[in-house]
């Protein structure tokens, strides 16, 4: 199967080689495989996707606003923007992918691990996350504004920066990681540290 069709119902399907424009918005993918896809946009806004395994996925822009991901898994490939605003997300696992954008703002997270990957920002703010965690990652900036955390390790994590220490209330670090923050906890905590 070579194409994905807006509003489609796809079961048990092997959907290789899509390119281009791809609009499957508000369609319905379970127990399928997409692989090897080379697109300029994968639209999923609105889609439910369940046990799903995404290979080898190189893509400029991927939007799954408002979208449903059960068992999913993206592995390997090259995401310029992954847009997950405002979707519900429950057993999903990035692997090995090289993302510069993942927007996951207002999302309702629920058992994401994301492993050996490389984000350039992570954006999470007024999400609210259950279970999240990282394993051999590194993120140049995450934007955790407004985010509702409980069970998240970010051990995993290489971040350069976080813009709001205060909304890591509930997430897992390591000594090392608070030690590299304590500046910028305590200055969000309005301690004056001096010498």
């Amino acid at each position: 199967m070579g194409a994905i069709e807006r509003h489609a119902d796809v079961l048990q399907a092997r959907i290789e080689d899509l390119s281009g424009l791809v609009d499957a918005a508000h369609a319905h993918i379970a127990e399928s495989v997409i692989v090897s896809a080379s697109v300029d946009t994968l639209d999923l806004t609105g889609a439910t996707l369940t046990d799903v395994s995404i290979e080898d996925l190189r893509a400029t822009e991927v939007k799954a606003r408002d979208s449903r991901w059960r068992t999913v898994r993206v592995v390997g490939g090259r995401i310029g923007t992954l847009d997950l605003t405002s979707a519900e997300l429950v057993g999903v696992e990035l692997r090995g992918v090289r993302v510069d954008y993942l927007a996951l703002g207002a999302a309702r997270i629920g058992d994401l691990l994301i492993s050996d990957c490389t984000i350039g920002s992570i954006d999470v703010p007024n999400a609210v996350i259950s279970r999240m965690a990282f394993v051999e990652s590194g993120a140049d900036e995450v934007d955790t504004r407004g985010l509702t955390a409980a069970n998240v390790d970010l051990r995993g994590l290489e971040a350069l920066s976080f813009t709001d220490l205060a909304s890591l209330k509930g997430a897992t670090l390591s000594t090392r990681q608070v030690e590299l923050l304590a500046p910028a906890l305590a200055a969000a905590l309005g301690i004056d540290v001096q010498d």
